[in-house]
């Protein structure tokens, strides 16, 4: 019954648009450029609440609202590693009420090792990147290290066994360990965790000793002397860690890694309801408030067109297949 509603709802919705498009107002072009918004919008975040995506979900409704005068309702349905709430967005009815923050754990990674009932490209109509978070290559203060040649040629001494943690097998932070290895020919047992915040508690014990940590989480334990930053891994340094190199410039030339969010809604989506959307989260992430809030918190702010949200996905999809590919990772 829930599919049969489905199916008519978009089926409905895409007759309407096409009215739109035509120019037909016997159909009621309720949801053209000129009306849109005329309902709360639902900007749905696949997480709980209080992590890096649900906090930029929050600061786009407040800004759209105000923008707007309609309410942007914040939906968090957490589970499954994001499928849960992503599938919900990519089902709805493509009339710009229904959105939903995307990463590239949900977007681009989970598809490549596990079966997700959506299509990240065919399912989809990018709106807008909206940031880009480091991930720091941190390696516990025991370590005898201070640099990524140094953390390398440690790796490969006879006796050594070195443990890189992640949040779990088939993570951003996972494949950035994996594609390390690959990239250098470093030698490093995995450990995976439950989340980001498990391993870094038992990088700060020391129970594992290095490993590719989400930024926003390493910084606090960077600063007080706890782990020892020695790379990021986007292809410029951070503005909260202007001191420490990039893995490229620390000698592993190519190596970009970064956790980024954008908006997405469902396939179908009209072409002028995506340009106002794009345009207004554009003027958001554009605003000295905005930037100065994410830059210090560790997140480059993002913006762009959709066809480069939509550019930009499906070229971490073809990288990431490499990756995944070159690992055998096992599909669940």
């Amino acid at each position: 019954m829930r599919a049969k509603v489905q199916i008519r709802d978009r089926l409905s919705a895409g007759l309407s648009a096409l009215a739109c498009v035509l120019g037909l107002a016997a159909y009621g072009c309720a949801y053209g450029a000129d009306a849109y918004p005329t309902k709360p919008i639902r900007l749905i975040s696949p997480f709980a609440p209080g992590g890096g995506a649900s906090i930029i979900a929050r600061y786009i409704g407040q800004a759209l609202t105000e923008a707007w005068g309609q309410s942007i309702v914040v939906d968090n349905r957490a589970g499954g590693g994001g499928v849960i709430g992503t599938e919900i967005a990519a089902r709805a009815v493509p009339d710009g009420y229904t959105l939903v923050m995307a990463t590239a754990s949900t977007i681009v990674v989970n598809p490549l090792f596990m079966t997700v009932p959506f299509d990240p490209v065919k399912d989809f109509t990018a709106i807008v990147h909206t940031s880009t978070v480091p991930l720091v290559l941190v390696t516990h203060v025991s370590v005898p290290v201070t640099s990524v040649k140094d953390l390398i040629a440690y790796s490969l001494q006879p006796g050594t066994r070195l443990n890189y943690a992640s949040s779990g097998e088939g993570t951003i932070s996972y494949l950035a360990g994996e594609l390390f290895k690959i990239s250098t020919g470093a030698k490093m047992t995995h450990i995976p965790y439950k989340g980001g915040g498990q391993a870094v508690i038992d990088l700060v014990g020391g129970h594992v000793q290095t490993g590719f940590v989400n930024i926003l989480e390493a910084l606090p334990h960077v600063n007080a002397g706890r782990l020892r930053a020695l790379a990021v891994s986007t292809v410029t340094r951070s503005a909260v860690m202007p001191k420490t190199p990039t893995v490229a410039e620390a000698g592993v030339p190519g190596f970009e890694v970064t956790q980024w969010s954008g908006v997405l809604a469902p396939a179908g989506l009209p072409r002028q309801i995506t340009a106002r959307l794009n345009a207004e989260i554009n003027k958001t992430f554009a605003s000295p408030h905005m930037r100065e809030t994410l830059i210090a918190s560790g997140a480059d702010p993002g913006g762009g067109t959709p066809e480069n949200f939509a550019t930009m996905i499906r070229h971490e999809i073809a990288k990431w297949s490499k990756v995944v590919g070159t690992i055998k990772l096992k599909r669940q």
